[in-house]
């Protein structure tokens, strides 16, 4: 099995309620060597994830999380799990 430095979410057609625990579930079976995580939430709707993945993996809240940054555009966000 290969493990990939970066995971990759997709969250369209997701509620927030999904969306969160899907990314949820990536991050307790992250493997040692992944180190960000890329979820993609969208812009207009997408809104709504991307504040709700902020308020559940930043401030502390996740141990595995240590940050989380904009993506590209608007409709992307990363959680940091380790620096490289």
């Amino acid at each position: 099995m290969k493990f990939e430095p970066i995971i990759e979410i997709d969250c369209h057609g997701l509620n927030v309620e999904q969306a969160v625990q899907k990314v949820q579930l990536a991050v307790n079976n992250a493997h040692v060597s992944t180190y960000r995580i890329k979820v993609i939430h969208g812009f207009n709707s997408g809104t709504r994830i991307k504040s709700a993945i902020k308020e559940e993996f930043s401030y502390g809240r996740e141990e595995k999380v240590l940050r989380i940054e904009p993506g590209e555009n608007m409709g992307i966000t990363y959680l940091i799990l380790k620096e490289l």
